[in-house]
């Protein structure tokens, strides 16, 4: 028999907080490690994943599981968990405080629940399907800024093949039209921002299921609306993410619309900065 999305809060938070207490153990005392040219991994990841893999397969031994550091299980399960141990691991190598471990679950390929914790800051974001979403218990709703012109939004870029992503264009824009975009460097955080109206809107361009799932859960219940750029239905599998209060979201895809299209404002070179001083 199935459970409702609820009943898993409360283990999901127990789990994302002792995660988090991992990484702060770790934290301004690992070495940086490359899983790539750039993409970065430290000892904090793999721990942390391990303590949250091993949690859910002793509790939920039937359940899939899929973890950014490589952990898979796949039985074809009602029940699927997104894991990001550590979103936001430059920050964290690099000792900037602005990092959280995620956790999202999906039962038959809906979005049921989802736990984000910021051992930082101590703050512990969730949703359940249905059921609103909260940070630190109380009750979350997305701002009511009904123009982007007004706006405070959130984008991140890539650590990996920086030169085929084309997201500074739409940096750019953007910042033209609104109170300015601020880059943190954690999606899963950015989205709980946008849930609970520190920022209107956030896009991003190449997110993985494990960066959306929890994130994505959270914004919805707190009255966001998430779709990928063109307004399709956002799925796990959407690379492009825009997440908004819904008041904004309109006027976003105008702009992106607009941007993939070529008319993108241009900027002074350097040169003509310095002659027009």
């Amino acid at each position: 028999m199935s459970q409702a999305p609820a009943d898993f809060l409360a283990p999901m938070q127990q789990l994302a907080r002792e995660a988090g207490g991992l990484l702060m153990s770790f934290f301004g005392k690992v070495a940086i490690e490359y899983k790539g040219e750039a993409d970065l991994v430290t000892k904090a990841d793999r721990a942390s994943e391990k303590l949250i893999v091993e949690a859910i397969r002793k509790q939920w031994p039937d359940h899939d599981l899929v973890g950014e550091e490589g952990s898979r299980t796949e039985t074809g399960s009602d029940y699927r968990w997104y894991i990001d141990p550590l979103d936001g691991t430059t920050n964290f190598a690099h000792g900037y405080p602005v990092f959280c471990v995620s956790l999202g679950l999906e039962f038959r390929g809906e979005l049921f629940a989802g736990v984000i914790y910021d051992p930082t800051r101590d703050e512990m974001f969730c949703a359940a399907k249905g059921a609103g979403a909260r940070m630190n218990n109380h009750q979350i709703h997305v701002s009511q800024t009904p123009l982007l012109k007004e706006s405070l939004i959130a984008t991140g870029f890539p650590s990996r093949k920086r030169h085929q992503n084309p997201n500074i264009n739409f940096y750019h824009q953007l910042t033209l039209r609104s109170h300015g975009v601020r880059r943190a460097g954690s999606a899963a955080l950015d989205l709980c921002y946008v849930a609970c109206g520190r920022y209107d809107a956030f896009w991003e361009f190449n997110l993985n299921s494990w960066d959306t799932a929890a994130g994505v859960l959270i914004a919805q219940e707190a009255g966001g609306k998430v779709t990928n750029f063109s307004n399709g239905p956002f799925t796990i599998d959407s690379a492009q993410v825009m997440a908004s209060n819904g008041l904004l979201h309109d006027e976003l895809l105008k702009e992106f619309a607009a941007i993939f299209a070529g008319r993108v404002e241009g900027l002074p070179t350097a040169e003509e900065y310095l002659k027009s001083r």
